[in-house]
């Protein structure tokens, strides 16, 4: 069984400048950028001239945007929520005006000591009204499962997008942030969640020190995932978040030579798992 899946990445993860950032995809046979920050800026603090001069950038080159990665309900859940949607209203203008459907959240950090049990409640009151603002503009939000925040584990992130219920939330599977939790994505996590999945993003990590590392040298079952997320239909965008080179909490970096290897050792995992990318 053979299917077709769109490449993308994390241009920031290249370097700050989006020129630099497209030729470097579209080296690597990708014709989608995922943005996250340009000229050293993340995107929901762009203003208008700085998403003129990347529509711009992008326009020239033929290049598509797959999502805008926002940070997004990565602060404590206790912060006001109208600061969160004001974000919001940042991104659906990024997405808007770049062409792009997606938008990439988070689901909260809660206070040192706190249950997360606690925060449970609160969490999906937030992601509601996050969800309810997206669905108006004609978007879809993307839960990326990430350390330290509600929607960690698979059981979690099963709850969160059934508690919310909205067509407008759906799943960013992320394999190396499952392995930092002490999951084991597929055997764990997929046939859970593998409904709600809407996008791949593309990183592996070691179960021992949790350090990233390229596609299929990790214990992030990225050879389990492709191909249950072929043999089940899945048709979307995978994208290359490296972080080869730095990985921090607000993003990562890679470099063009490192970021080169990570896309080689998915396309090498993905042709044995009969997975073509555009």
């Amino acid at each position: 069984m053979t299917t077709t899946w769109t490449l993308s990445g994390f241009g920031d993860e290249i370097d700050p400048d989006p020129v630099v950032q497209v030729a470097v995809l579209q080296a690597l046979g990708a014709r989608h950028l995922e943005v996250r920050s340009a000229w050293r800026t993340n995107i929901v603090e762009f203003d208008d001239d700085q998403l003129s001069r990347l529509g711009a950038v992008l326009s020239e080159r033929e290049m598509g945007v797959s999502a805008i990665a926002s940070p997004i309900g990565k602060v404590d859940v206790s912060a006001p929520i109208e600061n969160e949607l004001g974000r919001l209203d940042a991104a659906i203008k990024a997405a808007q005006a770049l062409g792009a459907g997606f938008i990439r959240i988070f689901s909260f950090y809660r206070g040192e000591g706190v249950a997360v049990e606690a925060v449970r409640d609160q969490v999906i009151d937030h992601l509601s009204a996050l969800a309810e603002r997206a669905d108006r503009a004609g978007l879809v939000l993307l839960h990326e499962n990430e350390k330290g925040i509600y929607g960690d584990v698979p059981s979690r992130v099963h709850d969160l997008i059934t508690a919310v219920g909205s067509p407008a939330l759906k799943i960013a599977w992320d394999n190396a942030n499952f392995v930092q939790c002490g999951v084991r994505p597929y055997t764990d996590g997929f046939e859970l969640l593998r409904p709600h999945v809407a996008y791949l993003q593309v990183k592996d990590a070691r179960a021992a020190d949790g350090k990233v590392v390229p596609a299929g040298e990790g214990d992030g079952e990225l050879a389990e995932t492709v191909a249950g997320l072929r043999d089940h239909g899945f048709d979307g965008f995978a994208s290359l978040e490296p972080h080869l080179t730095v990985a921090g909490q607000l993003g990562g970096f890679s470099g063009p030579a490192a970021f080169g290897r990570a896309a080689a050792a998915f396309a090498q995992l993905t042709h044995t798992q009969g997975v073509n990318l555009r």
